[in-house]
């Protein structure tokens, strides 16, 4: 017993260093945005089957308060009314343009061919992504984005999270596994690490992504067009983070739990994609919080559950600051309450996807 009392100790410890390494993103204040500069920017969206979004989201895309933008939408081969609605959109405001894609034997079902079309498109060099699906929560959003953009910085990293619904635990849950993985990739982002970044609010410039040879090292791999765009393409010194709560998107959440995990499945599909740093890194976390409770659990039965309490205790107290602190920035609040129950069922779901995607792999971006 005294060998999984160490052996419990040292996870532990491992897994608050983690916790406090996050304490420079989470108690970092707010800053003020910069200056706004009025850049030229071509906001990119790939749509499939996505009619209905269209028209609940674009006109709040085309609301912006922005001088000189326009919004390119790539109609991905869908089989719904998509392309008719584009089509009405651009007939009333010409900054809308679409990019009308078909598949192909080549590049069947493969998203980071249609984003290409659309990047070569695109007429302004500043590039703002978001999904069809997504709601900028403020006219300020493309002011915001774009105005980290500076001489040394040709990435810009959003908060992109999801409409709220309190009533449901899979809201719950889907926005503490966003805000989770978002505390760790602008944390690593302050370190001087970035690694990732979400396709539904991330900002990049068009010099960029054809000085990457756009997403030719990753082209077979049917997702991560924007997390493996940015493990590849960022560094300490042209990375810039926007957490200002006016430049803030959110998607509609998956309304069922399978629907969610065929949806993690695949994202997680491309973590054995990133620099081999990146790998250790997020899986050293993830290994030290999976045994943290699964020692935690053996140690309750034995004459150490005592100590086993006081370590909860104390990892409670250091995480709940970075989850209230960072949920703060980001109007997720309402999950501080109830983040040791989210965080254990993340923990055993992600488990689960590890070991389904070992079976078999997903296949389609959509």
């Amino acid at each position: 017993m005294l060998t999984i009392l160490i052996a419990f100790v040292l996870i532990g410890l491992i897994n608050l260093c983690y916790y406090l390494g996050f304490f420079k993103f989470a108690l970092a204040s707010v800053e003020n945005p910069p200056a706004y500069k009025n850049l030229p920017v071509s906001v990119i969206i790939c749509a499939k089957n996505e009619a209905e979004n269209l028209r609940n989201f674009l006109p709040i895309i085309l609301s912006q308060d922005h001088p000189d933008f326009e919004v390119v939408v790539i109609n991905d081969a869908s089989a719904d009314e998509t392309l008719e609605v584009l089509e009405d959109f651009q007939s009333r405001d010409s900054r809308v343009k679409i990019v009308d894609v078909q598949n192909n034997e080549a590049f069947w079902a493969n998203k980071k061919y249609a984003l290409t079309l659309g990047i070569k498109k695109a007429k302004k060099p500043y590039l703002l992504f978001t999904d069809a699906d997504c709601r900028p929560e403020t006219s300020q959003w493309l002011q915001e984005m774009s105005a980290h953009f500076e001489d040394q910085k040709s990435i810009v990293l959003g908060y992109g999270g999801y409409l709220i619904n309190t009533r449901s635990i899979l809201n719950k849950l889907i926005r503490f596994e966003t805000l989770f993985t978002a505390i760790q990739y602008f944390s690593y982002a302050s370190w001087g690490k970035p690694y990732m970044g979400v396709g539904r609010n991330l900002a990049y410039t068009s010099e960029e992504f054809f000085a990457q040879n756009g997403f030719a090292t990753h082209l077979h791999v049917k997702a991560g067009d924007d997390d493996l765009f940015v493990n590849r393409a960022a560094n300490r010194s042209n990375t810039a983070l926007c957490f200002t709560p006016t430049a803030i998107t959110r998607s509609v959440p998956k309304a069922d739990f399978k629907s969610w995990f065929t949806q993690k499945r695949r994202h997680v599909s491309i973590a054995s994609h990133y620099k081999k740093e990146h790998q250790f890194i997020l899986g050293l976390f993830y290994t030290s919080q999976l045994l943290f409770w699964i020692l935690f659990f053996a140690l309750l039965f034995t004459s150490f559950w005592q100590v086993s309490l006081i370590f909860l205790a104390i990892r409670w107290i250091v995480q709940g600051t970075v989850i209230y602190n960072s949920g703060k920035k980001f109007g997720e609040t309402d999950l501080f309450w109830v983040f040791p129950f989210l965080e254990l069922f993340l923990i055993w779901a992600q488990l689960a996807i590890f070991i389904a995607n070992l079976v078999s792999k997903p296949t389609h971006w959509k």
